[in-house]
């Protein structure tokens, strides 16, 4: 027996198995898009059942706010739940989208520089867990790949006791790489 084996045992039996993680990987899929919120509450992922469909909405949420910013504000809102937007959140969202409409689209499956961020269709997120994705009891740490990052962004859901799985903290609108059309050099 090693010297650790006591103390990762005992870490083993304070963690369910099932909520090990593992390195699996959920892919989202979105055969059509939203137009309005209720159209948004209405998917399936919407029942926000497991925190691998809310971490996905939470990419397609965003991808909304270049067009239409309360109906976005709103979609991230309901993925919430019981701990709403602040107003220092809705600057940062602004201050985010000021000079990259592009960087929610990224993380759908297709999504590149060389094209502009287009995803494929059907609209697929992958979503991703591993071994550290539930330390913590009640919280789920996913990531999701951006086509213009090289390592992937975090995502970090809470379980709520309506055994619901709400949009905790997001680190998805951060810097990627610029669309090829942007780039005088390309």
């Amino acid at each position: 027996m090693g010297i650790f084996d006591n103390l990762r045992n005992a870490m083993n039996a304070a963690v369910p198995q099932t909520a090990q993680g593992t390195n699996r990987s959920v892919n989202v899929v979105f055969p059509t898009l939203p137009d309005t919120l209720e159209q948004f509450k209405a998917l399936p992922q919407a029942a926000l059942s497991n925190p691998f469909d809310t971490a996905a909405l939470t990419v397609l949420a965003f991808c909304f706010y270049p067009q239409d910013k309360e109906t976005s504000l709103a979609m991230v809102d309901y993925l919430k739940g019981p701990k709403p937007l602040s107003g220092y959140d809705k600057s940062f969202i602004a201050d985010r989208f000021r000079d990259s409409d592009y960087v929610p689209r990224s993380y759908f499956n297709g999504a590149t520089p060389q094209n502009d961020y287009l995803p494929s269709q059907p609209y697929t997120v992958t979503v991703s867990e591993n071994p550290y994705s539930y330390q913590n009891a009640g919280y789920a740490k996913l990531f999701i790949r951006s086509g213009g990052a090289d390592s992937p962004r975090e995502v970090l859901l809470r379980q709520a006791k309506d055994g619901k799985w709400y949009l905790w903290e997001q680190f998805i609108l951060v810097g990627i790489r610029a669309p090829e059309s942007s780039n005088p050099w390309a």
